[in-house]
Order: structure tokens, then sequence, then C-alpha cells
């Protein structure tokens, strides 16, 4: 599998899709684990696989460089976490995801 198997054009466009597809949870980056509010639950690396993800880069500003990744938990709840890529890129949101396995459904 191609890790961007879509064609997005910009990252709303990937968000919608990615919605419409079941990545319903929003997960956030902190204390070395994702974190999902609606679910109250922290995951490790070992806990979670990432599906798909896609690059993208600001028209226009180079600033506005992003990275979206469709996340799926060994429990199976399936969401989103959008990162900066770059000079910009959070370093230890960086190396956690580096840990997380891409993988094909």
């Amino acid at each position: 599998m191609s890790a961007s198997p879509k064609n997005y054009q910009n990252l709303l466009d990937a968000i919608n899709g990615l919605r419409q597809r079941g990545y319903d949870y929003d997960f956030d980056y902190e204390n070395a684990c994702l974190y999902c509010k609606l679910i109250s639950k922290k995951f490790k690396p070992e806990d979670l696989r990432i599906t798909e993800y896609y690059r993208f880069e600001g028209m226009s500003s180079p600033d506005d460089n992003s990275v979206l990744y469709a996340i799926e938990s060994t429990d199976g709840h399936k969401g989103i976490l959008i990162d900066a890529y770059g000079a910009y890129s959070d370093e230890y949101k960086a190396a956690f995801i580096k840990d997380i396995p891409v993988v094909a459904d």
C-alpha cells in the first residue's frame, strides 16, 4: 500500500475524506502519548498503527507545511493527527510518530 492512497488537493479535503471513512477522533500528543479527549484514553506507539499519511505544502508560505496521519488503535479507535514538518515540527512528537508502525489494511 502506498502511504497516500488518495490524491487530496489540500489538508481540509484530506481531513474530510478521512472523516467520511470513519477516522472520527482527533489525537493530540502529550507526555509521550497520543491522547483523545472524546475517549479519555492515552495510547503508546505499540497501541497504534498509521494506515495512511499525507504531506501538504502551504501555497502562500513555506511555514505552512503539514502532515496528516490516519491512525488506528489496536482496540479499534480511528482518528487523525496533524503535525508540522520541517523547521516547525515538534521533535518529541516526530520521534513518537516514528515509533508507530506504518501498515497496510
